[in-house]
């Protein structure tokens, strides 16, 4: 039987650190949640894999946790943020922003996923999960000092972005194929400065397409 507390050692170590996560509140998050319980049932001995796992959904995966460390740390997530988790799966980076301090709702609308997520986050304080399409956020939460995307998009994603507080972050992986790249946004008033981060590759969210040439 694998040894997942060792399993996660290694993953930190080994994919994160080697990866550019510096932020030790973020390595020890990572290093404290049990990665295994948030993927589908009987997948657990590849959680710690260096690649995005497929959730049995189309278009619809647990993002490899170097490139999920990234992300989460370029939102800079301080105790007490008001965070968006979208597209949460089983809540694996839900339960991370939490352990960071967050108040994080974690929005997922596929009904199994939800229901799989409530399960597994279940006694974790400031944290919520809800069903809707992820389309439209959480309009119910909004104002977010933080949306993380779990999964790539080939549009400026605008309905999530109002959602943000000035000064608010926003991450995903935004573009086409091969020319996606991770894009922190940040709010400054109604404007929205865009950075891209790194390379980056993830399935696409339907939600998020864009019927014409996507260009930054």
């Amino acid at each position: 039987m694998l040894d997942y507390a060792q399993a996660r050692r290694l993953m930190v170590d080994c994919q994160l650190r080697t990866f550019d996560v510096n932020d030790v509140p973020v390595l020890d998050a990572f290093g404290e949640v049990a990665r295994e319980r948030f993927v589908p049932t009987g997948r657990e001995d590849f959680a710690y894999i260096d690649q995005s796992l497929r959730l049995g959904r189309p278009g619809r995966a647990m993002p490899a946790p170097m490139l999920l460390a990234r992300m989460i740390q370029a939102l800079a997530i301080q105790p007490g943020d008001s965070a968006l988790d979208l597209g949460t799966g089983y809540g694996y980076a839900a339960a991370i922003l939490a352990r960071l301090g967050a108040e994080v709702v974690a929005l997922e609308s596929d009904t199994d996923l939800a229901t799989g997520a409530r399960e597994r986050l279940t006694g974790l304080d400031r944290l919520t999960v809800v069903e809707g399409p992820l389309e439209a956020g959480a309009p119910q939460g909004a104002p977010y000092d933080a949306i993380l995307v779990n999964g790539r998009v080939e549009t400026r994603p605008k309905s999530l972005l109002d959602q943000l507080t000035d000064g608010g972050r926003l991450v995903c992986v935004m573009g086409r194929d091969r020319a996606a790249k991770a894009t922190l946004f940040v709010r400054a008033g109604d404007a929205f400065g865009a950075r891209p981060l790194f390379d980056a590759a993830l399935p696409p969210l339907g939600a998020f397409a864009d019927a014409v040439d996507f260009a930054f």
